[in-house]
């Protein structure tokens, strides 16, 4: 029985543009083949793990940041050193053609560009399986039929329906590990800068008597019944005088003599006195 092409997509680096490689990877799902997905910012130890743990045949790089000529040698050499030399590295990105031609002589697979066919992917990963291990992979037929390979049974269309993405176990949790970590550092800094505001019934029920100071509730009035208008108030004329607040003339005082100053007398008066 044949076996389906095994492939790793990774992001290597600060690229944080995955939406080509996203849809490389599903194309390839759609070719029947098996696709694990790593996520954005891998680093090339991490993408040679990822390709030891799950034993794939295509290592594919998604590179737009320029920097192929380092990031591409260093995974070839990972892969050398992991015993993955055998397996094909391939790719593609914003890769001038003088550098897939340097690349090319280091050991790497063939380079794509951006609005390159994903058949031609699909056709070159196909091509160099064939040639590595001699065995053609069983190609999907069209949708709405199934296809039998020359050993197998006739499938039903669920069984030959693609598989979906899959995630390498080891980096499905540290990735939930970072997740919750990063979630439980919001909430402390949340806690720590926006701390609970009690509201202001809160406050006033905890005060000591709230409850005797509270005021009794307003009974409702009583609604006029519809259609009728309600009398316009009347007021009565004020009195005359005080009630209407007339002004009265302020009382005119005059202001008392002072008593003469009494001296004693000089000593002219006392003589002629005497």
């Amino acid at each position: 029985m044949q076996r389906k092409i095994r492939v790793l997509v990774g992001k290597p680096g600060l690229d944080g543009h995955d939406r080509g490689a996203k849809v490389v990877a599903a194309a390839l799902r759609d070719a029947g083949m098996e696709v694990i997905y790593t996520g954005l910012h891998q680093t090339p130890e991490q993408i040679v793990e990822a390709a030891v743990q799950e034993d794939v045949d295509v290592v594919a790089l998604s590179i737009l940041s320029g920097a192929h000529m380092t990031l591409f040698p260093e995974v070839l050499e990972r892969m050398k050193r992991q015993g993955l030399g055998d397996r094909l590295l391939t790719g593609g990105g914003i890769v001038p053609p003088e550098d897939m031609e340097a690349l090319s002589k280091l050991g790497v697979g063939r380079l794509f560009g951006p609005g390159t066919s994903t058949q031609d992917i699909v056709a070159y990963i196909r091509g160099w399986f064939a040639r590595q291990y001699g065995e053609a992979e069983p190609v999907p037929a069209a949708p709405g039929m199934a296809w039998a390979g020359p050993s197998e049974t006739p499938a039903t269309q669920a069984e030959a329906a693609p598989l979906p993405l899959k995630t390498s176990g080891r980096l499905a949790a540290r990735r939930a590990a970072d997740r919750a970590e990063r979630l439980a550092r919001l909430k402390a800094e949340a806690a720590h800068h926006l701390p609970a505001r009690r509201s202001a019934k809160a406050r006033a029920a905890a005060k000591p008597g709230a409850a005797a100071r509270q005021k009794p509730a307003r009974k409702p009035g009583r609604s006029a019944a519809p259609g009728k208008k309600k009398p316009p108030k009347t007021t009565q004329p004020a009195k005359k005088g005080k009630a209407q607040g007339k002004k009265t003339a302020p009382k005119r005082t005059t202001p008392k003599k002072a008593a003469p100053r009494r001296t004693a007398p000089s000593r002219s008066a006392r003589r002629r006195r005497r």
